[in-house]
């Protein structure tokens, strides 16, 4: 490809992992977000570029001169007719040789999660794409599970027994770089990410105590009780619905199955959740403070 790719959510934990493995590869870039002061502390040395997928009127600038798109849909966003595929309609104007899309496992049949429309308008769309289906990430641990951890010392999730391969979105970036830097090789692809090994949220706990030291536990909750917590915890209403959705669907192993496809496209092992856990153990130091209410049912 000639010209930068264009990452979207740069300021996130994949889409931050995703520029970090482009220019680790040598592969052009511009980092996107609506925060352009924040993108050029986190990217000094890299174009950044104003994107607010509620803002049409930033989509062009934003894609001028791009010749590939990293396109990922903010958890806020739930609404992607005008937003996320009204970018891909945007991006086909501009003639973008090649979009990747971070997806989520099971979204081709799960009509219930937003990544499905996007997944299907970007099929229709013409433009040469490539689709990743990552399930649940490492850095779920350290993002929507960190303050019950931290504070609670407990997961709390309505996804009973379900049991999970994490991935580490490191690992998700180096994917896509991967796949970026030869995207004829993976043009109409649909790759499950998975990690090496799959633990159910019990097994999660006590991997927890075990590295930092002091009591996690697992508490499984029901689905009226996570989205109260959920609530309290002032996730949005949509978000909350489609996480809920996301956890219950671990009864049922939706993302239980371990892939080879990660390892193969890497040449190596996938990361796997002790390692996340013990690079990053400080995320979830907890000092003693005044007693707090406990949260969820």
């Amino acid at each position: 490809m000639t010209g930068p790719v264009l990452v979207t959510g740069a300021t996130g934990n994949v889409g931050g992992a995703v520029a970090r493995s482009l220019r680790a590869a040598g592969v052009p870039l511009r980092v996107a977000g609506t925060d352009v002061a924040r993108l050029r502390t986190c990217f000094p040395d890299t174009p950044a570029a104003r994107l607010d997928f509620r803002d049409p009127g930033t989509f062009d600038a934003a894609l001028d001169g791009v010749a590939g798109l990293f396109l990922l849909r903010p958890p806020q966003i739930a609404r992607v007719g005008p937003t996320l595929n009204a970018l891909v309609d945007r991006a086909v104007r501009h003639r973008v040789a090649h979009v990747v899309f971070a997806s989520v496992a099971g979204a081709e049949s799960n009509q219930v999660v937003p990544h499905h429309r996007v997944e299907r308008h970007l099929r229709a769309s013409g433009l040469p794409n490539t689709i990743l289906r990552p399930g649940f990430f490492a850095q779920n641990l350290a993002d929507a599970y960190r303050r019950d951890i931290r504070e609670d010392g407990r997961i709390y999730l309505p996804a009973g027994d379900g049991r999970v391969a994490f991935v580490d979105t490191r690992d998700l970036g180096d994917v896509a770089a991967t796949v970026l830097a030869d995207p004829t090789a993976h043009r109409g692809a649909a790759y499950l990410l998975t990690g090496p090994q799959a633990l159910d949220f019990t097994e999660v706990a006590a991997l927890l105590t075990e590295v930092l030291g002091r009591p996690v536990r697992y508490r499984a909750a029901g689905v009226a009780g996570y989205l109260r917590h959920l609530r309290r915890r002032r996730v949005p209403v949509t978000q909350a619905v489609v996480q809920t959705v996301l956890h219950t669907g671990l009864r049922r192993g939706q993302a239980e199955r371990v892939d080879p496809t990660l390892p193969l496209l890497l040449g190596r092992p996938a990361r796997t959740l002790r390692e996340y856990v013990t690079e990053h153990r400080d995320v979830w130091r907890w000092t003693p403070g005044p007693e707090r209410p406990k949260m969820g049912g």
